[in-house]
């Protein structure tokens, strides 16, 4: 089950989750809270038969779990459990069907983030709600970092996180609060050369 440590899928889930609309399910119920097959199907235009039948197969791998005391027998509510995920990237020592299903999750995560920052920059000023004007902030800068310099700011940045997790836990249903996303990013650039291989002038 997943947990507030967090969970590392195994191959039975990561199979489960290796479908671009399962992983945008997956991705609903962690943005927007319960939804039900229907009100997911509104969502993402795919008849509530199609989403009933991700979600299921979601469910039994615990990725999922149906809403206690919430829903009747013909309408069901389905949530995310709370606590964090970890995405196994592809690794040559998987086997080629996990190695596979590693590509569809992650590369298919990182498209709906990718999207999800797109929409944001691209918002009218008119869709802003009043006072979240100014409230957001991308950022992007360039660091000279050794690996084990990277590895502390890396391990920096994760405790940061991990205490506005804590700080502001249980606040979805306070007024005048709104679901926000929160990324960080640190990773080496692919250059041809760094800067300790150039050639000496």
């Amino acid at each position: 089950m997943t947990n507030e440590e967090g969970r590392t899928l195994d191959s039975g889930a990561l199979k489960a989750l290796a479908h671009p609309l399962r992983v945008r399910i997956y991705d609903i119920l962690s943005e927007r809270g319960p939804q039900t097959a229907s009100s997911l199907a509104a969502l993402i235009g795919e008849t509530s038969g199609s989403t009933s039948y991700h979600l299921r197969a979601l469910a039994a791998h615990d990725l999922i779990r149906e809403v206690a005391d919430r829903g009747t027998a013909r309408e069901r509510w389905w949530e995310r459990p709370k606590g964090r995920i970890n995405l196994p990237g592809p690794d040559e020592q998987m086997s080629p069907a996990n190695r596979a299903a590693a590509q569809i999750v992650t590369s298919e995560f990182f498209r709906l983030r990718h999207q999800t920052l797109m929409d944001y920059l691209n918002r009218p000023a008119t869709e802003v709600p009043e006072g979240w004007e100014d409230a957001g902030l991308v950022m992007t800068t360039m660091l000279d970092l050794t690996p084990e310099q990277m590895a502390e700011l890396k391990s920096e940045l994760t405790s940061l996180v991990d205490a506005a997790i804590e700080r502001y836990r249980g606040q979805a249903d306070q007024a005048g609060t709104r679901r926000v996303t929160l990324r960080t990013e640190i990773f080496d650039l692919p250059t041809a050369n760094s800067r300790q291989t150039m050639p000496k002038e």
